[in-house]
């Protein structure tokens, strides 16, 4: 979903012969490859979008363990991610993300960040029978003080553009591209489902757009890639 969305498709039918997508190297890359080699399809009707025209915001918890995510009004596509994890490994890399899906490159900027975990979380998951497939190769895995994958990371702000990735997923499930600024503060799948659920509950909050004269769209969205 977040190749789709960093690629800016928004027709397209998916079959799954599985239980789940395939997780192959833990980011969006790979999908992003494919879908590039396959060959994008402009179509003759003009994209929508969901423009966001009043503030929604969703949040949980309170103090050191407050979260939250936001959609604000926003001629484009606008995404910040700030995480806090604790942690000696992440806290040494870039703690916050803004990257402008009209002005940025999703391939290169984004796609290539990978999941990441704990190596307690793993063997709790393992013992359960789950993420039996998951390993040093398809994801980032870290023990109470280090990153354990030999080749290190890729950006030196990995763990936040995951959750930028991650984001950007997560809000396509909406079935259609936003021009709003999307900002969160350690939010996750099941956060910004709610404030898509949030958004929805609100029909006067957005409205459907679309630009039939493509001079008038936001810079970087008159075409899906390889404006994107």
């Amino acid at each position: 979903m977040s190749a789709c969305a960093g690629l800016g498709i928004d027709n397209l039918y998916v079959d799954i012969t599985a239980e789940e997508v395939p997780i192959l190297d833990g980011s969006a890359s790979s999908f992003v490859y494919l879908l590039q080699s396959a060959g994008i399809e402009l179509q003759k009707a003009p994209k929508q979008f969901i423009r966001i025209l009043e503030t929604v915001e969703i949040s949980e918890g309170a103090g050191e363990n407050m979260k939250w995510a936001r959609l604000t009004p926003y001629n484009g596509y606008r995404l910040s991610f700030e995480i806090d994890f604790k942690h000696p490994a992440v806290d040494s890399t870039g703690q916050q993300v803004v990257f402008d899906v009209g002005q940025g490159n999703y391939a290169r900027d984004i796609a290539r960040a990978r999941t990441f975990g704990f190596t307690k979380d793993v063997e709790l998951m393992r013992s359960n029978g789950l993420a039996l497939g998951g390993g040093l190769d398809n994801a980032i895995v870290m023990d109470d003080y280090k990153v354990l994958n030999s080749d290190g990371l890729r950006y030196d702000d990995e763990f936040v553009k995951h959750k930028i990735l991650d984001a950007m997923g997560d809000l396509f499930i909406v079935g259609k591209p936003f021009l709003a600024a999307y900002s969160a503060f350690r939010s996750g799948h099941a956060l910004n489902n709610k404030l898509l659920r949030a958004l929805l509950a609100r029909p006067q909050a957005y409205e459907i757009a679309s630009f039939v004269d493509e001079s008038k769209a936001p810079a970087g969205f008159a075409w899906a890639q390889p404006a994107w």
